[in-house]
């Protein structure tokens, strides 16, 4: 009775394991047919990354020349 018990646990495990295989497959086959795809949205969206946070720098080097004038204006009593 015991031996059939284990007998079963283990084919549960194997069947778990074939399971498990086929999905990681199928998971690797669509990776492999949408891999271009995933790589230049991943590129388009760093790229936008990158260009917004160039802008922002721009922006905020602007606001800092901007505070520099109207302090000159301060100093001059305007």
């Amino acid at each position: 009775m015991k031996n059939r018990n284990n007998a079963r646990s283990g084919q549960t495990m194997v069947e778990y394991i074939i399971i498990v295989v086929v999905i990681a497959i199928a998971a690797l086959a669509v990776f492999g047919l949408l891999g271009d795809t995933v790589k230049e949205k991943t590129s388009g969206a760093v790229s936008s990354l990158t260009s917004s946070d160039k802008a922002s720098e721009a922006q905020s080097e602007a606001q800092t020349k901007s505070s520099e004038q109207f302090k000159d204006l301060s100093e001059e009593g305007l």
